[in-house]
């Protein structure tokens, strides 16, 4: 499934709502991308399954902080 390793983020269910107001269902997919990152505390790199959302974040705060915020050790 598509999931967030760190923040658990997965599709979302939601409704297409046409002109004449008729309302179907569908999905809300995330931007899922596998990734391979360098974790500079622990010397190696790690590969995730990031959003696009979380990998802009770890590039202003850094993977080992944005883990700790979201109760995840790398080890």
């Amino acid at each position: 499934m598509a999931r967030s390793e760190i923040t658990g983020k997965r599709k979302l269910a939601a409704r297409n709502v046409s002109h004449s107001n008729i309302k179907t269902r569908r999905w809300q997919h995330v931007n899922i991308q596998n990734r391979r990152l360098w974790v500079p505390e622990l010397g190696r790199y790690v590969s995730l399954k990031l959003t696009t959302h979380d990998l802009r974040t770890i590039d202003k705060v850094g993977l080992v902080a944005y883990a700790a915020r979201h109760g995840i050790k790398l080890a």
